[in-house]
């Protein structure tokens, strides 16, 4: 499947109602803010170093939450320098939230930005096309590279695209967490969709050395309840399962047989289980690419 043919079935309105739904419940977007938070401040001071003018991209972007809080991050360790922000996202319903929120949110009224609906794939195909290549200071890639073709080539390409100390900011699933279980279990039941291969960011790693790239990788440690996945009369549990598997109603779309042996996996493999809640083992790595 083509990243845009991804994009197509992906981004559907179903798709953005169980990310919604998956970030309230997850904590996801705190923990990301964490990392960036506690542990990048000083690689944003070495990545402004000298400069007056900052630009970062955002891919994947969503609705705009993470994008916002980096800009408020670098804000607050290079105070004097001027900022502005690009926006790469698929969904023009997630596109419209961003929008909002810059819209409301006063630090960053000062900051110019530009939208692009589209997936990082026609990003690049864009840029490649009309040869109007922009160069950016950071970029990110938020929870996003489980839907682009080639894990590596969209690396090299987005690495080519750095400023001088510029810097890649990734933060993907780590390594041996419940994601990194599930998926590769289960490889070739889920693998059909808008996800055509699963990598853990281990196995992005691999590709990164391949690359010849420095980088310096964070994990921070992550968990969330998913108790409601195993009643099955759980409109929120199935709601969870959709998302956490990219399916389409979980219980109606597999077997009984692939369905208890998911169910099992989550439970026994991917999660820790205590006063009688199932806690699932999100662990995320955050990995900053050099240029």
């Amino acid at each position: 499947m083509s990243s845009s043919e991804a994009s197509e079935a992906g981004y559907a309105g179903c798709y953005v109602h169980r990310l919604q739904h998956y970030l309230k419940v997850s904590g996801e977007q705190r923990a990301v803010s964490k990392c960036v938070t506690k542990l990048l401040p000083q690689e944003f001071k070495r990545i402004g170093s000298g400069k007056s003018h900052l630009e970062v991209l955002g891919l994947g972007s969503g609705g705009g939450e993470i994008d916002i809080h980096i800009l408020e991050s670098l804000q607050s360790v290079l105070p004097s320098v001027h900022m502005s922000a690009e926006a790469v996202e698929p969904s023009a319903e997630l596109i419209k939230n961003f929008q909002d929120l810059v819209a409301r949110t006063s630090s960053v009224q000062n900051v110019p930005f530009e939208w692009h609906t589209m997936t990082s794939a026609e990003y690049e195909n864009k840029v490649t096309r009309t040869k109007d290549i922009k160069k950016f200071d950071l970029i990110h890639m938020i929870q996003m590279l489980y839907y682009v073709e080639d894990y590596a080539a969209t690396i090299k390409f987005f690495h080519s695209l750095l400023k001088s100390n510029g810097k890649i900011l990734i933060v993907h699933e780590a390594a041996n967490s419940g994601w990194d279980i599930l998926w590769k279990s289960y490889r070739k039941t889920l693998c059909t969709s808008g996800i055509s291969e699963y990598l853990s960011a281990g196995d992005i790693k691999v590709h990164i050395d391949n690359l010849g790239l420095k980088y310096d990788e964070f994990v921070v440690p992550h968990a969330y309840e998913i108790t409601d996945c195993f009643n099955v009369d759980s409109e929120v549990g199935e709601l969870l399962l959709d998302y956490m598997t990219e399916q389409e109603h979980f219980h109606r779309s597999l077997t009984p047989e692939l369905r208890k042996g998911i169910l099992d996996l989550l439970r026994n493999k991917c999660s820790t289980e205590k006063d009688g809640r199932v806690m699932f083992n999100s662990d995320l790595s955050c990995i900053l690419v050099y240029a």
